[in-house]
């Protein structure tokens, strides 16, 4: 989704004020944690304390508002930068500072059910999708073919 620096301050602002922020998924970067029309819930959270595997909610720097997997931090021009990628994704998203940030994961709602991302299952997708990065590829030619055969 784009959004500009006026809606990104004001989604900022309500995450700060209400103590979250729920937004339905849109793609399939982070298939299959988090599937298209799924309504994510995020909470503002202190970029310093981000935890390898955490899925963050951040504005891109072309403005699309993006919930990646967070994989590490590397100051560039003595500012931290984070790097972010999906878990579909062949490769990273480009860094983003910590004033791109929005917020933490903390519930996926997937029809009737509501996933955790501190739930096992969930917890060892995530590693599993850190440790192995060629099941990115295997679930992007997965997706491409689903996406074919459907039209």
């Amino acid at each position: 989704m784009l959004v500009d620096n006026q809606t990104f301050m004001l989604l900022k602002r309500t995450i700060e004020k209400d103590g979250w922020l729920e937004l339905p998924a849109y793609g399939n970067s982070m298939y299959p944690f988090i599937q298209q029309g799924n309504l994510c819930r995020f909470e503002p959270c202190d970029p310093s304390l981000v935890k390898k595997g955490d899925v963050i909610l951040f504005q891109s720097q072309d403005g699309r508002l993006i919930a990646h997997r967070f994989i590490r931090t590397k100051n560039i021009d003595h500012q931290p930068q984070f790097f972010l990628k999906g878990d579909t994704n062949l490769g990273f998203d480009q860094p983003i500072g910590k004033e791109r940030i929005l917020g933490k994961l903390v519930c996926v709602q997937k029809h009737l059910h509501k996933i955790s991302p501190d739930a096992f299952t969930t917890k060892l997708w995530g590693k599993l999708i850190l440790t192995f990065p060629g099941l990115s590829g295997i679930l992007r030619k997965y997706l491409n073919r689903k996406l074919n055969l459907q039209y």
